[in-house]
């Protein structure tokens, strides 16, 4: 007779680190980052890219997120005020970032799911740039190669076994040092 315990493999918990993506830690790292230059979370400043586009983001940051004064006598349950976005942009960007603010508000509230944000103010200055170096060449084993090979032989799609291909060496390949 087969023991309980041996018959049912255990899962890993949700609450355990080693299951959850490492994306879901980032932000809750950097929102209190993101909180000291008016952003409510740091989701405008991680995904800026996808918010104004490649080429936008490339000469433009969110500097910070600017809300209206609430004076003694606002009503605690008055609505909140959208707030106002301030951009660094570099040189004759502006302009063009100018004419798409409304667009741009638009984006940003549609990433929140909320009006946030209802006026754009550009700074213009340069953007800090990070610099990305060469990513190191990666080397699979040979063992992981041809473990990853038998794993994916039966995916009839190329470009799909392509991919798990190279997804297997990497999770198969032992990292050098201790972990």
């Amino acid at each position: 007779m087969v023991e309980a315990s041996m018959a049912t493999p255990t899962r890993p918990r949700k609450n355990e680190p080693w299951s959850r993506p490492l994306a879901d830690f980032v932000g809750k790292t950097l929102d209190p980052l993101a909180q000291k230059r008016g952003f409510g979370e740091s989701d405008i400043i991680l995904h800026w890219a996808a918010i104004v586009g490649e080429r936008l983001a490339a000469v433009s940051e969110p500097a910070r997120v600017q809300w209206p004064v609430r004076g003694p006598k606002t009503p605690p349950d008055a609505p909140i005020e959208p707030a106002t976005l301030h951009i660094r942009v570099e040189g004759s960007f502006a302009l063009e970032f100018q004419h798409l603010a409304p667009v741009l508000c638009e984006r940003v509230n549609a990433r929140l799911g909320w009006r946030c944000v209802n006026r754009i103010s550009l700074q213009q200055g340069p953007i800090e740039r990070r610099e990305r170096g060469p990513r190191p060449k990666f080397k699979a084993s040979a063992e992981a190669s041809a473990q990853a090979a038998a794993l994916t032989e039966g995916v009839a799609d190329e470009e799909l076994r392509a991919a798990l291909l190279r997804l297997g060496e990497r999770a198969l390949t032992k990292a050098p040092g201790p972990r």
